[in-house]
């Protein structure tokens, strides 16, 4: 597929490190390998590499000291899991990675009270932190819309990674599962536009309704 005219600004580092840490999580045999067969996988699959290694080291520290990444090396590593056979499988799991990641630096107890109290006080509370996670993190714009949610990003960085829209699995992934921890909403998430067909920008709508 064409490649999309995508820029932005610089992103949190979360987020590459949850793509390299999915494609490492893929590419690990469950099953205990003797020291031969390890050092040739290491050849064979990104994920298991000295160099993904190094990087993820490398994100890791970015994420210690509060510093991001530009967006074209975020965007250039995107492109190239995008080649895998399992791109979706790999961006679904990178979005989950990247959900937990950025909610774990809300505090426990906040966390705790959107998902417990009664909805008249825990949804506000759930709100709040679903945009703080949409804004900070994923460089989106999170809307309401009566019992509906609009996830909207104007450049996802994987929006032209993969044939068919696959990467958007990335976004949709990282959507629903923060609905899920935040809010205890298990509802579908519909890609609504998308650039990837033309749209001006990618949005995801959620219905964001209790278990």
């Amino acid at each position: 597929m064409p490649a999309l005219a995508l820029a932005g600004g610089l992103l949190d580092a979360r987020l590459p490190l949850a793509l390299l840490e999915a494609v490492k999580a893929i590419d690990t045999p469950e099953a205990e390998l003797d020291a031969e067969l390890v050092h040739e996988l290491r050849n064979k699959r990104l994920g298991l590499s000295e160099t993904v290694l190094l990087q993820i080291r490398r994100y890791q520290d970015a994420v210690r000291r509060q510093q991001r990444v530009t967006y074209d090396e975020v965007l250039a590593l995107a492109r190239l899991i995008g080649r895998r056979p399992d791109a979706d499988l790999a961006f679904r799991e990178a979005g989950r990675r990247w959900a937990r990641a950025s909610i774990a630096t809300i505090g426990a107890a906040s966390r705790t009270a959107a998902r417990s109290l009664p909805a008249l006080i825990g949804r506000p509370i759930a709100l709040r932190h679903l945009r703080h996670i949409a804004k900070r993190y994923m460089d989106a714009t999170l809307v309401r819309h009566g019992s509906s949610l609009l996830l909207e990003v104007t450049a996802p960085v994987s929006a032209d990674a993969a044939p068919r829209g696959a990467g958007c699995g990335l976004y949709e992934a990282a959507f629903r599962e923060a609905l899920h921890v935040l809010a205890d909403a298990d509802g579908s998430v519909e890609h609504v536009l998308c650039r990837s067909r033309g749209d001006a920008q990618c949005q995801w709508r959620a219905e964001w309704r209790r278990r």
